[in-house]
């Protein structure tokens, strides 16, 4: 009890609670204004309603994400001081450096723009508003690298040395916390994984109005559009994803070997699909694996030796000391596999979307329909899916809109706790890192505060996405259809000084 209710792992209990929280809607920020900006790319090159409908619907849903993403990143910023000021004290020369500039770079950059899309509509002229959705879109993405950065450096800490007379790390080569291997597989990773999880948002939105059968072109243009999206960066996560565990073999063979509860190290290494040990022993009582998997996800080589956590807690104990180098191995384990599990559950769902909702030259004329009508689910060839099933797919299409989600969540639980104990790996653990001089009554009641703080933002979030999804898209003015030609407006607005404002 007194463990469970020490500074440490109460800092880390609020630290995980918030960046779990926030990154729910970091990855919707990012796909959805890639999104919004194709859709409004097809409204500027056809001229079509459908399209300008969708992007305006779809935009207002990415205002209130990205708006609630902001709120809870300011928190985390704040945490390096509260919480945790030995950790910014020895890295901050480092891990500063590339925050700073997501700051100072993209999110500013990004704000201008978003600030120009969301008032300009009436005030700039259609491609130079376009412009400034898609640069909101590099910003968000420019955001994320900066941040990934800092993680990584984390992970895999390069460009620096130890000034011992000043007792901190100091950056040499910023040029490399930038480009090492680890940030950019990390950066491919979230960004396919940030899309699969707006395509599969789109998926879940499009079924719930096609159900109803409301706004149907928009919808049906949307249902593609996210199924198109999530099946191409369903592709890209695995593929990203085993990149960056080859990464992660050789940089941290602990956490590698902790998600696959693999104790012992052995040649031909099996891939665990379920896994039950004694921790304490060191071996699992029960398991079910498929040999020699896990050695050609390591090395792509089915009968390399990948070392296992008994072996890896030795070289590091020789490497760093006494101690014990191990994460909580179930945690590990488990989230490991959500994050699998969850991510091809969403890719499985997209193939089949797109099979069922395939297009009219793939039909017979019979199970062909209109622009404004719901499309038939086709299995094969010359039938459709039967009137029982047929509402178990939109039902099924609307639960994926959770599944990247949860992967996400597990997907970064399993990058932070199978890094502990340290916090930089190899350089500085995470009980030295937490502020010396905050007690745990004070960290305990923050973190009470900011929990039950998030819950309140979380109902306000759902509520307000609730009613904007069941409105649907809006209908469009005669403004909306007309944009001014002029940067301020047309010539109509001459007798108004002040136009801009109106």
């Amino acid at each position: 009890m007194e463990l469970a209710l020490a500074p440490e792992t109460l800092a880390r209990w609020q630290f995980g609670i918030t960046t779990v929280y926030h990154f729910l809607f970091v990855p919707l920020t990012i796909s959805l204004a890639a999104l919004t900006a194709g859709l409004q790319t097809a409204w500027v090159r056809t001229e079509k309603e459908k399209y300008l409908r969708a992007t305006k619907f779809w935009g207002k849903l990415f205002l209130i994400n990205i708006a609630m993403g902001v709120v809870t990143g300011i928190v985390q910023e704040f945490q390096f001081g509260m919480n945790w000021s030995d950790y910014s004290r020895f890295v901050g020369d480092i891990f500063g450096a590339p925050l700073a500039f997501e700051a100072l770079i993209a999110f500013f950059f990004e704000s201008t723009f978003i600030g120009l899309w969301i008032f300009g509509w009436d005030k700039l002229p259609k491609k130079i508003h376009l412009a400034c959705i898609w640069m909101v879109s590099i910003g968000t993405i420019l955001s994320a690298y900066f941040i990934l950065a800092a993680n990584s450096w984390m992970q895999h800490p390069v460009g620096y040395k130890i000034d011992k007379a000043r007792g901190r790390a100091e950056l040499t080569d910023f040029w490399l916390v930038l480009t090492q291997n680890t940030t950019l597989t990390q950066v491919f990773h979230t960004l396919t994984a940030a899309f699969l999880t707006g395509g599969a948002f789109m998926v879940g939105i499009a079924a719930f109005h096609l159900a109803r059968k409301k706004h149907v072109r928009e919808m049906k243009t949307s249902l593609r559009l996210g199924l198109v999206t999530v099946v191409i960066a369903g592709l890209l996560t695995a593929v990203s994803g085993d990149t960056l565990g080859k990464v992660m073999f050789k940089q941290q063979p602990m956490k590698m070997a902790a998600a696959e509860a693999l104790w012992d190290g052995q040649d031909g290494a099996p891939f665990s699909v379920f896994a039950y040990g004694d921790v304490s022993k060191g071996h699992n009582t029960v398991e079910l694996s498929v040999p020699g998997v896990l050695s050609f996800l390591a090395n792509d080589d089915f009968n390399s030796y990948v070392p296992g956590i008994n072996d890896t807690n030795k070289a590091e104990q020789a490497k760093y000391g006494p101690g014990d180098y191990r994460p909580i191995i179930p945690v590990t384990f488990w989230a490991f596999r959500w994050m699998i599990g969850f991510g091809m559950a969403s890719f499985a769902i997209g193939i089949a979307g797109l099979w069922l909702t395939r297009k009219k030259f793939m039909l017979p004329q019979h199970l062909r329909v209109g622009e404004d009508e719901v499309p038939h689910l086709v299995l094969f060839k010359n039938k459709a899916l039967s009137p029982k099933l047929t509402p178990w797919f939109w039902r099924i299409a609307i639960w994926t809109l959770g599944f990247p989600l949860i992967a996400n969540s597990w997907g970064w639980i399993f990058t932070e706790m199978g890094r502990q104990p340290w916090v930089v790996y190899g350089v500085l653990q995470t009980r030295h890192a937490v502020s010396p001089g905050v007690s745990q009554a004070e960290v305990l009641t923050s973190m009470i505060v900011f929990t039950a703080l998030y819950a309140v933002l979380a109902v306000i979030e759902v509520k307000l996405l609730v009613k904007y999804i069941k409105a649907g898209p809006p209908e469009l003015t005669e403004a909306d259809l007309n944009p001014p030609t002029k940067i301020g407006g047309d010539s109509r607005d001459a007798d108004k000084p002040m136009a801009f404002s109106y």
